[in-house]
């Protein structure tokens, strides 16, 4: 008799069990592929991103191996390929800053100024969005473009380069003429910046101490 009460409570259960994946079984699968799916999806995503980076990190050691080398073609054509094709890498940026750098050292301002807005504009990096404006403001001041300068060193910037904002900005002042408040800047340079940075300290020194302090 117990033997057959389990055989007909296991048989109740396999009802109930049958009963319940008819029920919810193309569920269960639809969930189970589903989440193969989303797996799958997790992994080529990734595997996207590594070939995209793989690919920008090519394209820029391109561009740094032209910069060495001082051929300007090879360096415009890789910053061209890593602007248009990999815009939201850190190496766009990177490579942009460095085709800044060259093309200014090779006289070719305007151009140079666009790559460096082109920064200021796309970079994912508020490091290098400020280093860009840095840059910049630096080109601008060699242009006697003393208002536009000051306007570039007036945006919101992080912590870490209010040191060289300020420093910069003493520099646009004093080429305007606005001593007294150059040397308010040059302060200002000193009291923020790191006291490790002793390059900057003391370039900044000089030019207060030139000023009267």
């Amino acid at each position: 008799m117990a033997t057959q009460n389990l055989d007909l409570e296991e048989q109740e259960q396999l009802a109930t069990l049958r009963a319940w994946w008819h029920d919810n079984g193309n569920l269960v699968l639809g969930l189970i592929a589903a989440v193969a799916l989303g797996i799958a999806g997790w992994q080529g995503w990734h595997w996207y991103q590594r070939h995209q980076a793989w690919q920008a990190s090519a394209l820029y050691e391109t561009l740094a191996k032209g910069a060495r080398s001082g051929d300007a073609k090879a360096v415009r054509d890789a910053a061209g390929a890593l602007a248009e094709n990999f815009p939201r890498t850190l190496y766009a940026s990177m490579g942009a800053l460095t085709t800044a750098r060259v093309l200014a050292d090779g006289g070719d301002v305007k151009n140079a100024k666009a790559q460096l807005q082109w920064v200021i504009e796309r970079s994912g990096s508020e490091d290098l969005r400020d280093i860009a404006r840095l840059r910049l403001a630096a080109l601008l001041l060699d242009e006697k473009a003393h208002d536009e300068a000051l306007q570039l060193l007036a945006a919101k910037h992080a912590d870490a380069y209010a040191a060289q904002f300020a420093a910069a900005r003493g520099d646009v002042l004093l080429a305007k003429g606005a001593v007294a408040e150059a040397k308010q800047a040059y302060r200002e340079a000193l009291e923020r910046s790191d006291p490790k940075s002793e390059t900057l300290r003391a370039g900044v020194q000089l030019r207060l101490d030139a000023l009267g302090g």
